[in-house]
């Protein structure tokens, strides 16, 4: 069976249950989900004469799997998640609440391909349901079970924002929730792969810019697999990009050995307000509190945080760094600074992963010292086994001591483990050139690759 790209929504609606009422129950019952399934069912099913205990207990559950689904209640630890807390903490506001879950279920659960389906679908002059609605959202690769009603329960949560009623779309609240409108969405929904993962790169930059417009191209190709046409960038991605008002261009200096000037390239507020924006919203919606501020500094900002005299500003830099780093390169984010059960009590500043390809874990050590020694990767190496990581990733501010490296070596031969370095002059490199983290990286793979060479 095919996984749903939509949430699962059955007894997670406005129509049977009280969100304000829910997330004080998922609250007051934290830790135990049975006894979370067992209010929900007092509150909203035992009323139900014409069906059994156990499929009262049935539709308790439903609603407890709706809010994961939602990402409103954590599976794992029976609790509510951060964004769940976050909801919680609006319940007395609920405008504001419904307005939150409106812009989650916007950005995060392809509400927003949802609501171009459906103009696009009125647009045809064809009728809104659920059978038309399957079959114009599997044309964009969106599938949800087959008598699943996935997208009307999505339908009722906009409603209760007023970004929709019944099936017709309130273009001036929804530009409001999200920031973005339908029109705006739909040209970013028809950007070309190509365009896409350029943009993407682009944004993923830090800055405006302007940056060289074949090192973007680099930093996509190497991020999203991505192949281009060096002779067909401009005609195929660049002027396409400026003419819907996301990119400005300019023509750099001519290259030492090469023909053609690339362009310099400068994101828009267009592009922060469509792209960065949304991007940023759901990172700093997940991270810790104190790191938020500095996720929106350019590299040159966080680096002068690094010469603080306070030792935890210091600190907070440093992640903030590694967490630009990895946002380079596209990784999901996990946990910051994780510590407990799954660590054995030990901390890990960063943990990202990604799912291209194949699935891969990253764990980030931040090291704000002048030398990284053998010890430090070893803390790391420990820690493999409980976080189940493919890659250990050291940041530094200063120096890899050889002894650290020779310890890696040692690690990546005897396992499939791979160990990569950033050291103080590769960050300085990367604040001038973003994009150089593409040559940072490659520098640490064929060095793994080398060391893990089979001898046939």
């Amino acid at each position: 069976m095919l996984k749903s790209d939509l949430p699962f929504g059955s007894e997670f609606s406005p129509s049977q249950i009280d969100l304000p009422t829910v997330l004080e129950l998922a609250e007051e019952h934290a830790g135990d989900w049975r006894a979370l399934e067992g209010a929900v069912k007092a509150r909203y099913f035992d009323s139900h004469s014409q069906t059994n205990e156990y499929n009262r207990r049935k539709l308790a559950n439903n609603t407890k799997l709706g809010m994961i689904a939602y990402g409103i209640y954590d599976r794992e630890t029976s609790s509510l998640t951060e964004f769940g807390r976050k909801l919680y903490e609006l319940r007395d506001n609920q405008e504001a609440l419904y307005a939150e879950l409106a812009r989650h279920i916007l950005l995060n659960l392809q509400g927003m391909t949802l609501i171009q389906c459906v103009e696009d679908i009125r647009a045809a002059g064809e009728k809104v349901e659920l059978v038309t609605l399957r079959n114009w959202l599997e044309e964009r690769g969106i599938h949800f079970p087959r008598g699943g009603k996935h997208p009307s329960m999505m339908r009722l949560w906009l409603e209760k924002a007023g970004v929709m009623v019944g099936w017709q779309v309130n273009e001036d609240r929804l530009r409001a929730i999200p920031g973005l409108s339908v029109t705006e969405a739909e040209s970013l929904s028809r950007l070309t792969p190509r365009q896409r993962a350029y943009l993407r790169a682009l944004a993923n930059m830090g800055s405006r810019g302007p940056f060289a417009s074949n090192a973007i191209e680099k930093l996509a190709a190497a991020t999203y697999g991505i192949r281009f046409n060096a002779k067909g960038l401009a005609k195929d991605v660049l002027y396409p990009l400026a003419e819907l008002g996301y990119i400005t261009l300019e023509r750099g200096t001519r290259e030492q050995g090469r023909g053609a000037k690339p362009f310099n390239v400068c994101a828009t507020e267009k592009l922060d307000a469509e792209v960065v924006e949304p991007l940023l919203r759901q990172i700093e919606s997940q991270v810790c509190a104190d790191l938020r501020p500095l996720l929106r500094k350019p590299f040159g900002g966080i680096l002068k945080e690094l010469e603080a005299e306070d030792r935890y500003v210091r600190g907070l830099a440093l992640e903030a760094l590694a967490f630009k780093l990895m946002r380079l390169i596209d990784l999901t984010y996990v946990a910051t600074r994780l510590r407990g059960v799954a660590t054995a009590g030990a901390e890990v500043d960063l943990v990202f992963e990604s799912d291209r390809l194949v699935f891969s874990r990253w764990q980030v050590q931040c090291k704000n010292t002048s030398r990284v020694s053998l010890d430090d990767v070893a803390k790391e190496v420990g820690l493999v086994h409980l976080l189940k990581s493919n890659v250990i990733l050291v940041v530094s501010t200063g120096e890899i001591g050889p002894e650290a490296r020779k310890y890696a070596d040692v690690v990546m031969k005897d396992s499939n483990l791979c160990i990569a370095m950033v050291d103080g002059a590769d960050v300085r490199v990367v604040e001038r050139e973003p994009a150089a983290i593409v040559d940072i990286l490659h520098r640490e793979a064929r060095s793994a690759m080398k060391i893990k060479k089979l001898e046939i």
